[in-house]
């Protein structure tokens, strides 16, 4: 019985083409610390948008008023935006 045969063939052929993928797979230490990295920053810019967006739809003048002048001058913006009835436009 011989050694080389074809089923010692083709296990080695399997065998070292696995460990030619492993090599392949095998990632850059420095590739992975920059997508880190990138996803730190990116992370940042966006809780830094949501800060600007939740500041600017925060309403500090209404917590400022107390209820009733907020309520007055929720009527007064109100009363400017429906238009009178008869008016068609």
């Amino acid at each position: 019985m011989t050694i080389f045969n074809k089923r010692n063939a083709l296990l080695g052929f399997i065998t070292w083409k696995a460990l030619q993928r492993r090599k392949q797979k095998q990632r850059n230490p420095l590739k992975i610390a920059a997508f880190i990295a990138l996803g730190v920053v990116s992370a940042g810019v966006l809780a830094a948008i949501l800060a600007v967006a939740l500041r600017r739809n925060g309403n500090v003048e209404a917590e400022e008023l107390d209820a009733e002048e907020f309520a007055d001058e929720l009527e007064a913006e109100l009363a400017a935006a429906v238009p009178e009835p008869g008016f068609a436009e």
